[in-house]
C-alpha cells in the first residue's frame, strides 16, 4: 500500500568492508610519509546533510550518524561520536579494526595527542576543517613532537573509486511572497555588519539561500547548493556556483544584483584580496581552512566571526512566520491521519519500523505541496525507541506490536519546515511507562508555557524542560530545541534551548520544544512541538517579555499520561491544546480521521 519516496532504507556499507578499506588508506598515507589523517563527516560547508561524494566517513567506517570523527594511525584507529550516536556507532563499524568512543568523555585531538607516534606527520584535509578546529588540535599536540600537515588532495579519494559525483543540482528562485523581503534589501542590512572590514565571505550554503533568495537540490532533505559567496563592501556580490546548477531564467534574475563565477575562481578571488590587504570576515562555524589561509597567505587579514547571515536569517519576518502556519496546519493533518490509521493497524500487528515511516512519509505527499522530508524518519519501536537519532535498516527492522513506538519526522514545504515528534503505547502501557511519559510531557508544557524577559537564552530555559525528571533521578542526554529555518535547514542556529547556549531568544525565532527519556533496551519518549519565540505584554510588568506560540498541531496520546502527576494548570494547558488541535483540523480531515480525532483530542479528564 505505501511505497517510499523520500526515504532510502537502505543498509549502510557493512562494517566488515571498513578493514580492506583502512588497510588501503594506511597504505596510501605511508607513500605520501604521514603517520595518519583525520577524516571527518563534512564536507567542505560543514553542513548536516552532505552530498554523498562527501560521505567518506560513512564509506570508510561504516557509520552513518550525522556527526562522527574518525582518527586513523598507522596501528590505532577511533571513532568519536556524542551521545545521540553511542550505540548506533557500536551496531555499524568493525570493533576489530577500530574503537568508538564517546567525544563527551575525550576529544580526538586528546586521543591523538596521546596517541600519535614521535615524530609524526598527521594529514588533514583543509577543505573539510575550520580553522578553529585545526587549532583546536595544535594547541592540543603542544609539546608533542607531532605535526598537522594540510594535504591538498584527500587520500580517501584516491582509493574511494567508485567515489559519486559532485552534484550539481538546479537551483531556483524563492517566491518573494514566501521570503518576504527582497535579496537587495538583505544585502543591504548584511554590509551594514561589515563594520571596517572589506568583505565577507559567506560558506555556509543556507545564509547564501536565504540571502539571495535562492533554493537548491545538492544535498538531501535540505533545499541548499553548495556553493561560495563573497559580499564586499561596495560593489556587486558574487556567487561562486556551478553553471549547470543555473538554467536561463534564473540566471538573469540573479545576475540583476551578482556576478556569477565558478567556484574554482574563489582562490584567485582571495588572493586578489590578499594582495591589496583585505580584511575578510569568515564564518568561524563553516569555512574551510583552505580558504582562510588562502587569503592569509596572500598578504589580507582574515577575520573569524559568527555569519552575519546566522541571526538575521533566525529572526523569522511576517511572510515566513505565515508560511511556517500553514504548512503547520497540513503537516499536522497528515500526522493526524497517520496517528488515526496507526491506531487500528499496529495492534493486529504485520507493520515494522519501515512500513510505519513509510506511512507517515506517504500521509505527508498527500497533503500536497511535500518537496522532501526534512530528515530521514525515525520510526523506533522498543528498545530502538531508546536510541535518540536511531535509524531504521533493512536489518534492524523490527515488527511493531504492544509496546512502545516513538516517531520522529519532519517536511519541507515550499512555505514552512515542520519537525514532529510523538510517542504512543501499543497496547495497556506500564504504570512506569506511564510515569516516564507524564514527566516527558510535564517538562514539554513547562517550556511551552514559559515566560521569560528579554535577553534570556535557552541555557536559562532549558531546566524547564528538566525538573520533573530530575525530580525522578533522571534526564536525558540531548539539548531540549533547536532552531528550525522556513524552507531552509531543520537544524538551525543559532538559537537553541540548551545548557550552552546562551543566545539571546527574539521575536520571530522558531525553536523546537523536544525533552525525552530513554530506557535503553526497553523503551524511549520524546515530545515534539516547534514554538515561535513571541512578545507577552503582561499587565503591570516593568521588563519586556516573551513567549512561545505552538504551531505543531498534533494530539499526545492520552492513554500514556498519568493524570495524577499533572497540575490543574498543566491539565488545563493540554486541553486547551487538543481543544485547538481539533478546531483547525477537523474541518480539514475526512470522517474517520475526524472522529478518531475526536476521542484523541478529549479533555484528559471527561472519562
Amino acid at each position: 500500500m505505501f511505497e517510499a519516496k523520500f526515504q532510502s532504507f537502505a543498509d549502510p556499507a557493512a562494517a566488515n568492508e571498513s578493514a580492506p578499506r583502512i588497510k588501503a588508506l594506511r597504505a596510501t598515507l605511508a607513500e605520501q610519509g604521514l603517520a595518519g589523517f583525520l577524516v571527518p563527516r563534512a564536507d567542505a560547508h560543514q553542513n548536516e546533510y552532505v552530498p554523498r561524494s562527501a560521505e567518506r566517513l560513512a564509506w570508510l567506517t561504516g557509520f552513518t550518524g550525522s556527526a562522527g570523527f574518525a582518527v586513523i594511525l598507522a596501528t590505532k584507529a577511533a571513532i568519536f561520536v556524542d551521545g545521540r550516536y553511542v550505540i548506533q556507532v557500536r551496531g555499524e563499524i568493525d570493533p576489530r579494526v577500530m574503537t568508538s568512543l564517546d567525544i563527551s568523555t575525550i576529544a580526538p585531538a586528546t586521543w591523538l595527542a596521546e596517541n600519535a607516534p614521535d615524530g609524526g606527520r598527521i594529514g588533514y584535509d583543509p577543505w573539510l576543517h575550520t580553522s578553529g578546529q585545526i587549532e583546536r588540535f595544535r594547541k592540543a599536540l603542544e609539546g608533542k613532537n607531532v605535526t598537522l600537515i594540510p594535504v591538498d588532495d584527500n587520500p580517501i579519494d584516491a582509493i574511494w573509486r567508485d567515489r559519486p559525483a559532485e552534484p550539481i543540482g538546479s537551483v531556483t528562485l524563492y517566491p518573494a511572497r514566501l521570503a518576504g523581503e527582497t535579496a537587495n534589501a538583505k544585502i543591504k542590512r548584511l554590509r551594514a555588519q561589515l563594520g571596517d572590514a572589506d568583505a565577507a565571505l559567506f560558506s555556509d550554503p543556507h545564509a547564501i539561500a536565504w540571502t539571495f533568495n535562492i533554493r537548491g537540490a545538492d544535498v538531501a532533505h535540505t533545499p541548499i547548493a553548495l556553493c561560495f559567496a563573497l559580499l564586499p563592501k561596495t560593489g556587486k556580490p558574487t556567487l561562486f556556483i556551478d553553471a549547470e546548477k543555473l538554467d536561463a531564467k534564473t540566471r538573469a534574475a540573479l545576475e540583476k544584483f551578482l556576478d556569477l563565477s565558478p567556484p574554482e575562481a574563489l582562490a584567485d578571488a582571495l588572493t586578489r584580496l590578499g594582495h591589496d590587504k583585505a580584511t575578510v570576515l569568515f564564518d568561524a562555524a563553516t569555512a574551510p581552512s583552505k580558504l582562510v589561509e588562502t587569503l592569509r597567505a596572500a598578504g589580507g587579514a582574515p577575520k573569524l566571526v559568527a555569519d552575519p547571515a546566522s541571526l538575521p536569517k533566525a529572526v523569522k519576518n511576517a511572510s515566513e512566520l505565515a508560511g511556517a502556519r500553514a504548512a503547520h496546519v497540513r503537516d499536522g493533518l497528515a500526522l493526524t491521519r497517520f496517528l488515526a490509521w496507526f491506531s487500528q493497524a499496529a495492534p493486529k500487528g504485520g507493520l515494522t519500523e519501515i512500513s510505519a515511516a513509510q506511512a507517515v512519509e506517504t500521509f505527508r505527499r498527500e497533503a500536497g505541496d511535500l518537496r522532501d522530508i526534512s530528515f530521514p524518519t525515525i520510526s523506533a519501536f522498543g528498545e530502538h525507541a531508546a536510541i535518540p537519532h536511531y535509524r531504521v535498516t533493512e536489518k534492524s527492522n523490527l515488527r511493531i506490536g504492544k509496546g512502545v513506538y516513538l516517531v520522529d519526522s519532519g517536511a519541507q514545504y515550499l512555505d514552512g519546515t515542520t519537525d514532529v515528534t510523538r510517542t504512543v503505547a501499543i497496547g495497556r502501557p506500564s504504570k512506569q511507562f506511564r510515569e516516564h511519559y507524564t514527566r516527558v510531557l510535564k517538562g514539554h508544557i513547562a517550556i511551552a508555557r514559559a515566560v521569560f524577559p528579554k535577553g534570556v537564552g535557552g541555557a536559562q530555559l532549558d531546566a524547564f524542560a528538566r525538573a520533573a525528571l530530575w525530580e525522578a533521578g533522571l534526564d536525558f542526554d540531548h539539548g531540549t530545541g533547536h532552531g528550525v529555518g522556513v524552507y531552509l535547514s531543520v537544524h538551525e542556529g543559532p538559537q537553541r534551548i540548551s545548557r550552552l547556549d546562551t543566545t539571546p531568544l527574539q521575536p520571530g525565532m522558531i525553536l523546537s520544544n523536544e525533552p525525552g527519556y530513554y530506557r535503553a533496551g526497553d523503551y524511549g519518549i520524546r515530545l515534539e512541538n516547534l514554538v515561535i519565540v513571541e512578545k507577552r505584554d503582561i499587565k503591570g510588568g516593568e521588563r519586556e517579555m516573551y513567549g512561545f506560540e505552538t504551531i505543531t498541531l498534533a494530539p499526545f496520546d492520552l492513554a500514556s499520561i498519568d493524570p495524577k502527576l499533572l497540575s490543574e494548570t498543566e491539565i488545563d494547558w493540554l486541553d486547551a491544546y487538543h481543544a485547538r488541535v481539533r478546531k483547525t483540523l477537523s474541518p480539514l480531515a475526512d470522517p474517520k480521521t475526524r472522529a478518531w480525532l475526536r476521542g484523541a483530542t478529549r479533555k484528559l479528564l471527561s472519562d
